[in-house]
């Protein structure tokens, strides 16, 4: 899967349903891509849009695949940043830690 619809499904996973728009702004894409992205995902049956009581917005979320999915594709990178990490200090892996928790408040 590539990194758009990956992303996707990352912010719906960390934040739940969402509107779509809000979704775009969080992974950079213009409102007509992140249209594009919903419906590509939804037509897999990882993401389905609901209804809210304002008829004029509508929310994208996880389905259960695609929770099943991103859950997936986090325990690899979760494997992954560990190895990578592993060449760092106990000491360099909390600044680092702190940096990034820094860095994603900034893009959140």
């Amino acid at each position: 899967m590539n990194p758009t619809p990956t992303s996707v499904l990352e912010v719906l996973h960390h934040k739940g349903p969402l509107r779509v728009n809000t979704i775009g702004s969080k992974v950079w894409l213009t409102p007509g891509s992140i249209s594009v992205a919903v419906d590509r995902l939804e037509k897999k049956a990882l993401v389905k849009r609901k209804n809210t009581d304002d008829r004029r917005i509508r929310l994208a979320e996880l389905t259960a695949k695609g929770r099943a999915l991103i859950t997936r594709i986090f325990r690899k990178h979760v494997t992954a940043m560990e190895e990578a990490a592993g060449v760092l200090s106990k000491e360099e892996r909390l600044v680092l830690l702190r940096l990034l928790k820094k860095l994603g408040k900034g893009t959140s």
